[in-house]
């Protein structure tokens, strides 16, 4: 699937929002991709992630994590694509943890895939995790880089939609000094203005 294709789905399901927003980073944006409206879709679901786990079928990938929530529907998807084990990474009193039972092992090929990437900190905890287990980094793939490509977080980063979209630090943000109603449609996040 190309990029053009992947922003025509993003619009055509209403998943690209505008507003103003509080990003799972903690950075404001006008600009939000809602990935679960379009992956709620099977042929969607099904298309974004054979284009990711194409990208890395070559790669002798043994297991695919994902930070949970955003990550986790994709990482499954890829995960049966590539008929390879799949788990998740979850926060726990505010730290990034490999709980329920799941585990990385010494030399394990780990492929990380995450929904929407802005700052790359979630993906960046989970790398750590692989790190601190022994495990081998393979690369990251996921539906949508908002950084156009300026976070790099492995030697194979794979993006099925790769743009620069604007997003300010609370202090910066030209929506709160105008006052627009902030909405914080994330994971870790809450309405608030």
């Amino acid at each position: 699937m190309s990029s053009s294709a992947m922003l025509d789905v993003f619009k055509k399901t209403g998943a690209l929002l505008d507003g103003h927003f509080k990003l799972t980073s903690g950075r404001h944006s006008n600009t939000y991709f809602q990935c679960a409206k379009v992956l709620q879709y099977p042929e969607h679901l099904t298309t974004v992630c054979g284009t990711i786990a194409r990208h890395f079928s070559g790669k002798s990938v043994e297991t695919v994590i994902s930070p949970a929530i955003g990550g986790v529907v994709v990482g499954t998807e890829v995960g049966r694509q590539l008929g390879v084990k799949t788990i998740f990474a979850e926060r726990k009193e505010g730290i990034m943890t490999i709980r329920r039972g799941f585990s990385l092992e010494p030399n394990e090929r780990v492929l990380v895939i995450e929904d929407v990437i802005t700052t790359g900190g979630s993906v960046a905890e989970v790398i750590e995790l692989i790190k601190l287990a022994g495990a081998t980094l393979v690369g990251v793939g996921s539906v949508v880089d908002r950084s156009n490509g300026a976070v790099r977080l492995a030697d194979d980063h794979f993006s099925v939609l790769s743009m620069e979209v604007v997003s300010y630090t609370p202090e910066e943000c030209p929506l709160c000094k105008d006052g627009v109603t902030i909405d914080a449609p994330g994971s870790r996040a809450n309405k608030q203005r």
